[in-house]
């Protein structure tokens, strides 16, 4: 299938982030993020198979070990020996899977609000947008309705939403679209339906790797006491929220 990805920086500066996106979003979430570090990195931003301009293949491919198997072919691709991992939301955990499975290929990982557990009450919230087409036809009353529907961020600028209504939603003529395969909701449902897996394997097997946590300090997916349990794990855990 054709993995889509966004590159910015020197082409040959060895210094390489890979930024990946949360669960219905895509690598166009990192604009903002590369345009800081691209003096200093190269940095590479892919849409992981189902969203943004990469294939849709349907949910049966919509899974971790294909998206890691995804993120390493496009390494390959790039001739890309090692790089560091940025990984928001399922993006993290993503990270955490190479780190178990790919490990030579990893410099380090950041976690941008998840961890080895994930609240069932902020899945559940996911779970009641995600797949769903909207019913409203511009960006302009996307960024309108935003707030509303995104609580938690105080204090935004009417901009900001505007420029996160771009990266959540497509304009087509008449209607706004996602711009993620609407049946990835089949794979997050079955997913819900089975028991939780540890994932603090995935979390141990970054021993060794530097290792940092952001998060949000309003977060209903990454518990402050899980966050703290993982900086008990890995004192040198760099951590902000």
């Amino acid at each position: 299938h054709r993995l889509a990805y966004w590159e910015w920086g020197d082409a040959t500066n060895p210094r390489v982030l890979v930024c990946v996106q949360g669960l219905t979003r895509q690598g166009r979430d990192f604009d903002i993020l590369a345009q800081r570090l691209c003096g200093e990195y190269r940095v590479v931003c892919p849409d992981v198979v189902g969203r943004g301009e990469s294939d849709w293949t349907g949910p049966a491919t919509y899974t971790l070990p294909q998206e890691a198997s995804d993120v390493v072919a496009l390494l390959d691709h790039l001739n890309i020996e090692q790089a560091a991992i940025i990984g928001s939301s399922r993006g993290g955990l993503l990270g955490m899977l190479m780190a178990t499975e790919h490990r030579h290929r990893l410099l380090g990982v950041c976690l941008n609000d998840v961890g080895p557990v994930l609240e069932r009450a902020g899945l559940l919230r996911i779970g009641t947008y995600i797949g769903i087409q909207p019913t409203v036809n511009t960006l302009e009353e996307i960024a309108d309705r935003m707030p509303l529907a995104m609580p938690g961020f105080h204090h935004v600028p009417e901009l900001r939403w505007s420029e996160e209504a771009i990266r959540h939603f497509i304009q087509y003529s008449d209607r706004v679209g996602l711009t993620y395969d609407p049946a990835l909701r089949i794979a997050f449902d079955a997913a819900m339906a089975t028991p939780v897996p540890d994932a603090w394997p995935l979390f141990d097997a970054c021993a060794g790797l530097p290792l940092a946590l952001i998060r949000g300090a309003n977060s209903d997916v990454l518990a402050r006491t899980t966050a703290e349990a993982m900086m008990q794990r890995r004192p040198d855990l760099l951590y902000a929220e």
